[in-house]
């Protein structure tokens, strides 16, 4: 969310709650600045939908909030655009420097940017470089609160890099109080499915990775990763783990153990809502919301997480499916599991991890000339890795000391030494190693690429 519209989007979700959202609308639209197609466009993506505006606008809105549908396009451009912004060295405008796959163009008859699907991956990058509010992100809580006045079942599934990010004195029990008192039914912890897929993972290196020349690329945590591979480094696709995110496991997990669930997933890049919307992984994750979003809807809702007493309980995520939050956890993760499971295949593991767009691409490169001396990559489009996220609360310096401090705290080091993620496998029918290598039994930790 662009912070040129964070005071109306907390309007629109008090409004919403407090049941007075169409007396609201109706004020908002009458004190347009510039023209009602251009306001409720932005009211419309603040709402998570994608309406064009016309006589019936409140009626199209609600029904768009309650019957959401799933819109695959997370990221949009107002049409009006100036381009008053300055270029750069290289005669870029911010929005088109700020984009890692150059999916940002200049039409010169229009004298406007404009955002090009075929290369887009819906990063968000642009939204914060223009400072005008020309690029929107869709904002999907208002269809939240709809699920949540109607009684449903919604679990708020937060990422491993939340550590930190609302305060260093929040636990996480105090979290997950704040998101029940805003109305979800319980908050859960996504490395625990990081550590179901740590052990994938070991598995994965363990039969792909057989000679001097084999190469595993894991595919977890990243949709700018996975991005840059299916759009730029196709031939590095058959050395790709077939591994989904985290993100997505959660919520399969939980939807198989309860089937009216809804997921949230909670996270720090806008790149994750276009990933939920992926086709061959959609339906596991109903929504998803950035850690900026979270903290203008406490503050809306006049939530204050370190007031709260919080909610605990048991210990049921490890080490390492905590330190998947910061550049380099998963191959901490993934290779004191294959040193446990496979001591002989751990003597030639030879890892490399890559954070940023500049460093990704540089280890993709030596991977295809076959100049890179690593057979395991592990890569992170943010800068340090989800905790340098875009939209992130708190420097990605201290970001990255909240989670080593959160991981380390565990008392869980290795997946493999949980009980509690032995019953949860058990209710997969997940019973031993071997299991992880049958295809039936693992596909709800696989996606095709």
């Amino acid at each position: 969310m662009n912070n040129k519209y964070a005071d109306m989007f907390n309007l629109l979700v008090k409004s919403y709650y407090d049941g007075n959202f169409d007396e609201t609308l109706t004020r908002v639209m009458g004190n347009h600045e510039k023209s009602p197609q251009e306001t409720f466009t932005i009211i419309s993506s603040l709402c998570g939908s994608n309406l064009e505006y016309d006589n019936n606008y409140m009626y199209n809105l609600k029904k768009a909030i309650t019957n959401y549908s799933v819109n695959k396009k997370i990221v949009e451009k107002l049409k009006e655009c100036d381009c008053e912004c300055t270029r750069d060295d290289n005669n870029k405008f911010k929005c088109q420097a700020a984009c890692p796959f150059d999916a940002i163009g200049y039409d010169k008859e229009s004298k406007s940017t404009y955002i090009d699907d075929e290369r887009c991956v819906d990063c968000g990058l642009c939204v914060d470089a223009c400072k005008s509010g020309k690029f929107l992100d869709k904002i999907e809580f208002v269809p939240i609160i709809d699920l949540i006045k109607n009684n449903e079942t919604v679990i708020a599934a937060v990422a491993p890099s939340i550590s930190g990010q609302f305060g260093s004195d929040v636990t996480m029990d105090q979290l997950r109080a704040a998101f029940i008192k805003i109305g979800f039914n319980d908050m859960i912890e996504v490395a625990f499915a990081a550590d179901m897929l740590t052990i994938k993972e070991a598995v994965e290196f363990n039969k792909h990775v057989n000679g001097p020349t084999d190469l595993m690329i894991t595919s977890c945590c990243c949709p700018m990763w996975v991005g840059m591979l299916k759009k730029v480094y196709k031939d590095l696709i058959p050395d790709l783990s077939p591994s989904v995110s985290p993100m997505i496991a959660a919520g399969r997990v939980i939807k198989k153990l309860n089937k009216d669930a809804k997921v949230v997933f909670i996270g720090p890049c806008i790149a994750k809502k276009a990933e939920a919307k992926d086709k061959d992984i959609v339906g596991a994750i109903d929504f998803v919301l950035t850690f900026q979003e979270v903290d203008s809807i406490f503050r809306s809702l006049d939530i204050k997480p370190n007031d709260l007493k919080g909610i605990p309980s048991i210990e049921y995520a490890s080490r390492g499916g905590r330190l998947y939050a910061r550049s380099g956890g998963v191959s901490i993760a993934v290779s004191e599991t294959i040193e446990e499971l496979y001591p002989t295949k751990f003597e030639h593991l030879r890892p490399v991890k890559a954070s940023g767009v500049k460093e990704c691409k540089e280890v993709l490169e030596r991977a295809l000339n076959g100049t890179l001396d690593a057979n395991f990559i592990e890569g992170m489009g943010c800068v340090g890795g989800c905790v340098g996220g875009p939209k992130t609360m708190i420097p990605k310096e201290q970001g990255k000391i909240a989670v080593d401090e959160f991981a380390y705290d565990s008392p869980i080091k290795v997946p493999l030494h949980s009980e509690i993620l032995d019953e949860l496998l058990e209710k997969l029918d997940i019973n031993s190693i071997s299991d992880f290598e049958d295809p039936d039994k693992i596909s709800i930790l696989e996606r095709d690429f």
